[in-house]
């Protein structure tokens, strides 16, 4: 009963916080100095600006931090093991698990399709007694913190369209990512600090295309867009006060500047006015924030340690890690980390392994952190790609050497923390790993259940554009309950 009136004191009835916040002009006044979105002129978006900010009900998670492997890793060789890939390796695929997917033009015409077994170990570990990679020695120690996803399944069978789902609810772009969608429905929580970051490294693999796409505000306010740090001089690009520009004349200049906005904005009444006004000022808190925020020379020597010597290497996985728990303490709503080189079409187990080495100790050291420091509980951490690897190999098979397809039928994920159900392993795949046998999770109830933990229902965040209401989920998706704590 306690949990119903809870989720109850939550659960706000958006038409009747409407009209008890319009009774009058007074009130309509009120609203818009709390809530400078209100009187934007859409009149469509009006009852959705009023509720930004206030969750649907009780959030389990604050933020996210979302580890994103790009160019798919191999769920073989890193958290699906299956022995008996082992004593058929060599063998075709039958045709009844093969079935009609659709392939892509790197193996269409190849004329086998020979079952290639992991070339690499797997032990139990944790009071799960989850199978692990031995390439994941880090992971394998935080396993019973995290919640592994073996079932999870897309459409898209190419690197693009596949990331761009992923991350923007639809395979054609254009769209709000999901961290321009957290921003818009939660709000900031800290106003010197972006609401939504984006962090990119590099391994030593075949790199697929990271694009502005995929962190963009789509058709939502412009102040929703991700901001990409850089490893640089400048973290963030243009920041820096020009020369001959100190801070008491900027200050002079963005007030000047902001009142000759809000004369467009009073004759024009576009949305993007408001916007602009709102980046300017945002700047020029970051001035100050950003530095502090990206220096790790107050990290202890214990910390540094945890995520390995990599860390104090600007633009590594490691460094990156670091600065998402950072940001990520400092109120950043969502902090997107992604890591290129995952794409083992050929070369295989020299490649992956080098970027196991890369991620395996720092993804690890960051659960560890979060959890230390108590914020474990309130930040949702994720690690995955965009797609998983076929169960046979790409090209020619031979003793030591193997790379392996795109497969969209089943990937693997893992999450920690944020309400989600620690120590534990949902889905399962055939004896093969070729098809999900148990609790299929598509890329849409993956979304529905992130927006879940942080208080918002899918169906309900929305936003309308050129006649239609959007979500992050189109027309689809459930919350995946079996995981929840």
């Amino acid at each position: 009963m306690e949990k119903e009136i809870e989720e109850h004191g939550f659960s706000f009835n958006r038409r009747r916080f409407l009209s008890s916040l319009s009774l009058g002009i007074g009130s309509a006044a009120l609203g818009s100095l709390l809530m400078p979105d209100l009187l934007n002129g859409d009149k469509d978006n009006m009852e959705d600006a009023l509720m930004a900010g206030i969750p649907h009900y009780a959030p389990k998670a604050k933020r996210v931090i979302y580890l994103f492997q790009n160019g798919a890793p191999s769920q073989q060789e890193l958290f699906d093991y299956k022995p008996k890939l082992h004593d058929l390796r060599g063998q075709e695929i039958p045709p009844s698990v093969l079935g009609t997917q659709r392939l892509t033009g790197m193996t269409a015409n190849q004329s086998s399709f020979p079952l290639v077994d992991s070339f690499v170990g797997f032990k139990q570990y944790g009071q799960s007694g989850t199978w692990i990679s031995d390439l994941l020695p880090y992971t394998a120690k935080i396993v019973d913190e995290l919640c592994i996803v073996k079932s999870m399944y897309t459409e898209a069978i190419n690197h693009d369209p596949a990331l761009t789902f992923l991350q923007t609810g639809s395979q054609q772009g254009n769209r709000p990512s999901m961290g321009s969608w957290l921003s818009y429905g939660l709000g900031n929580e800290n106003k010197n600090l972006p609401n939504f970051t984006v962090l990119l490294s590099r391994g030593v693999g075949n790199g697929q295309g990271v694009y502005s796409k995929l962190w963009s505000n789509g058709f939502l306010d412009s102040v929703h867009q991700g901001v990409q740090f850089s490893s640089g001089e400048d973290p963030v690009l243009y920041l820096r006060d020009p020369d001959g520009l100190n801070r008491t004349e900027r200050r002079d200049m963005l007030d000047q500047l902001a009142q000759l906005n809000d004369i467009s904005y009073q004759e024009f009444g576009d949305p993007e006015i408001a916007a602009k006004i709102k980046q300017y000022e945002m700047a020029y808190r970051m001035q100050s924030a950003v530095p502090e925020v990206m220096d790790l020379s107050k990290e202890s020597d214990d910390i540094i340690k945890l995520y390995g010597p990599d860390c104090l290497v600007p633009g590594t996985y490691a460094a990156n890690c670091l600065l998402a728990r950072k940001l990520s303490e400092n109120g950043v709503r969502f902090v997107q980390l992604y890591h290129q080189g995952w794409d083992q079409h050929g070369n295989l187990p020299f490649e992956i392994t080098k970027q196991a080495m890369d991620v395996d100790q720092a993804s690890a050291a960051l659960v560890t952190d979060l959890k230390q420091r108590g914020l474990l509980d309130e930040t949702l951490v994720i690690w995955g790609g965009e797609f998983g690897r076929t169960s046979y190999t790409q090209g020619t098979l031979t003793a030591d050497n193997y790379g392996r397809d795109h497969h969209p039928r089943c990937f693997t994920v893992w999450m920690a923390g944020g309400g989600i159900k620690p120590g534990m392993v949902y889905g399962e795949t055939d004896e093969l790993g070729y098809n999900i046998a148990r609790n299929p999770v598509h890329v849409h109830d993956f979304q529905a259940t992130v927006l879940h933990q942080l208080g918002l229902d899918h169906e309900k965040l929305t936003f309308k554009h050129l006649g239609r209401r959007y979500r992050l989920t189109d027309i689809s998706g459930h919350v995946v309950k079996d995981i929840l704590s």
